[in-house]
């Protein structure tokens, strides 16, 4: 005989667990706080993949950089003032070499160092300027863009010494720059023509790099979100400005970096479309490589030392302070950037799955 529960037990009986999909009960409050912390094998195993790269770091980077430490510590051969005798040994100066540079003797450091700083600030300017136009040129879709990709991407492509040589016949006295301006400019002399000959020939290369970045973080673009903003009314400039900039924003800073670091060690270019010991175009690195082919190992290793950290300080600064957008955090401002644009798109979000 079935038995009638009395209507005040049955309203003090606690609710039943909402059912999940399919029925099934909902995931226990363990499984809901997501995965367990990594065990001490799988640190082990972690550290077992990585150990060959940082041998290899070890060899190629840290054991370098520890010798020209040590060099830089030492004078170069020559006559002692104390002994009066040829010294077929280094002697021993400390931080000598480093003290110089803030003397008479440093003018030419400072000069090359202005010179590092400039080429880099310029050219990576006008190449992150170039090839994002490079880069929305090669994602539009029209006929023969294979053609237009491979035409661009050519100069990265070309070996930089090849670059400089041919861009020292266009340089040339009489060469197609000045058959175009109609003006004879000796572009490979000391004076500011010869930064503008290495600016154009640079950026004439690097930019595809950039351009080539650019590209692959805006083939990961949704075409729904231009077409929501297209829906909206809004023009091409502000889905530039409001869409693409800010979801390609990423792959810009790591090609920026990149470029930034790279310039910072220019020689190959300048020395061989300029030449050596110019003041206008040498470099930090073309600076270190003359003094140590005039056997003066010690300053040579001391300014490739300063080279180094002005190159980490500057890494270590970027990825400071935009080391979230570089690493493209999946938890950080670029998803609530991505949520935002969605919703502001009610058409979009109708279609696509949040």
């Amino acid at each position: 005989m079935a038995t009638r529960t009395p209507p005040e037990t049955a309203a003090k009986r606690p609710p039943r667990p909402a059912a999940g999909r399919a029925g099934r009960p909902p995931a226990p409050e363990k499984a809901r706080r997501g995965r367990k912390p990594a065990t001490a094998g799988t640190g082990r195993m972690a550290a077992l993949l990585v150990s060959p790269t940082l041998l290899v770091l070890t060899v190629v980077v840290l054991y370098p950089t520890l010798m020209a430490l040590q060099e830089s510590l030492y004078g170069t051969k020559g006559l002692d003032p104390k002994t009066g005798f040829i010294s077929d040994t280094e002697p021993f100066v400390g931080l000598k070499n480093y003290a110089d540079i803030f003397g008479q003797a440093g003018d030419r450091f400072w000069n090359a160092f202005f010179n590092t700083t400039f080429f880099t600030v310029v050219t990576v300017g006008l190449e992150t300027v170039i090839g994002v136009i490079m880069a929305l040129i090669m994602h539009k879709a029209f006929s023969g863009r294979a053609l237009v990709r491979a035409s661009i991407l050519i100069p990265w492509a070309v070996p930089t010494a090849i670059s400089g040589l041919l861009w020292r016949w266009i340089f040339n006295s009489d060469g197609i720059a000045n058959s175009l301006i109609g003006h004879q400019i000796l572009w490979t002399t000391e004076g500011f023509h010869a930064k503008v000959a290495v600016i154009i020939a640079e950026v004439w290369k690097t930019a595809p790099f950039i351009g080539l970045l650019v590209l692959a973080g805006l083939q990961v673009i949704p075409k729904e979100v231009y077409e929501a903003a297209r829906m909206d009314g809004a023009s091409p400039v502000r889905q530039f400005c409001h869409i693409t900039l800010p979801l390609v924003k990423p792959a810009l800073l790591v090609a920026v970096l990149f470029r930034c670091l790279d310039a910072l060690r220019m020689f190959d270019l300048p020395y061989i479309l300029i030449g050596a010991q110019k003041n206008s175009v040498e470099t930090l690195s073309m600076l270190a490589q003359n003094e140590a082919s005039n056997v003066r190992f010690g300053p040579a290793a001391a300014y490739a030392v300063l080279l180094f950290v002005y190159v980490l300080l500057i890494a270590l600064g970027f990825v400071r302070l935009l080391g979230a957008d570089l690493v493209g955090d999946a938890g950080g401002p670029r998803r609530a950037k991505r949520r935002s644009l969605l919703r502001r798109t009610p058409a979009l979000t109708a279609e696509v799955p949040a």
